[in-house]
């Protein structure tokens, strides 16, 4: 079993069994159908992964990387907020005629802002204080800008980034810890994607910066199971499990604006079979 699936299983026994239900009240998002999509939440869950030791993919059932990174590079690496310029459909459903989503994720990653040391937009300033101010308590990201909501077609989930870096006793290399942030998430469809997505950012940026990986914390406000993906769950973790793959970064990259989707890979990855048709409440 990796450590991804048993802090995956004993999250989801968490919620099905000590979290509340939001059925019959007031929400929000609804089905296809136009039913209402009520939940099983449970407040203030956080997840520590340890990427020294194994990156963090669940094999009970199988995590697509190169799909989950290449959505992480569309608002990181190509600040766009265009469903046109990412090759999966994930973002179809909040994409008006021209496949916009607003001035959500990528957006405001690409906004620029005056510092003492000049104009950068989020990203680069991250990469900078790295490099040249590591042991900064500063060094993070937020796109969840209140004067743009209302031109947003969807609050961002994933909202922040805090990089804190550490200096272990026995070593001359320096490590970098990442927290993410998340207001909200549907456990089922996003959990494995955004956990694999953001500590593979995580490797990308430490590597361009000349530091090893150390700690991801997963910090999310409601996490939550949707009513019909309740019995999908159940099923799900009582699978059988197996050993954390082998994550492989080209080690040749060392710009964060060089890497595409091909540059990362799964090894000897063993998983379950795919939970096809996932509803996904809107």
């Amino acid at each position: 079993m990796s450590a991804a699936d048993d802090i995956f299983i004993r999250m989801c026994k968490d919620i099905l069994e000590n979290g509340t239900s939001t059925e019959g009240e007031k929400v929000r998002p609804h089905w296809e159908d136009g039913a209402p999509a009520y939940t099983i939440k449970q407040f203030g869950v956080v997840n520590r992964y340890d990427l020294s030791k194994e990156f963090p993919a669940i094999t009970l059932r199988r995590t697509p990387i190169k799909s989950a990174v290449d959505e992480v590079l569309w608002i990181w690496q190509k600040k766009s907020n265009n469903v046109h310029d990412l090759s999966t459909h994930i973002w179809d459903s909040w994409a008006d005629a021209d496949g916009s989503i607003g001035k959500a994720y990528g957006y405001q990653m690409s906004v620029k802002h005056q510092y003492k040391e000049g104009m950068f937009d989020q990203v680069d300033r991250v990469i900078y204080d790295l490099k040249n101010n590591p042991y900064s308590r500063r060094i993070m990201t937020n796109i969840y800008v209140h004067q743009d909501l209302h031109e947003m077609n969807l609050y961002p989930c994933a909202y922040s980034m805090t990089f804190n870096v550490t200096k272990p006793k026995d070593s001359e290399k320096l490590v970098l810890n990442t927290i993410l942030n998340q207001r909200s998430q549907d456990i089922l469809a996003a959990n494995a994607w955004n956990v694999a997505q953001y500590a593979a950012l995580t490797h990308m940026i430490a590597q361009c910066c000349d530091m090893n990986v150390g700690e991801f914390v997963h910090v999310i406000a409601d996490a939550h199971i949707y009513d019909r993906h309740v019995p999908v769950i159940k099923e799900l973790i009582e699978r059988p499990s197996y050993p954390a793959p082998k994550f492989w970064l080209n080690p040749e990259i060392k710009d964060f604006y060089k890497f595409t989707k091909n540059d990362v890979r799964f090894d000897d990855y063993q998983y379950g079979p795919d939970v096809d048709k996932i509803p996904v409440a809107i």
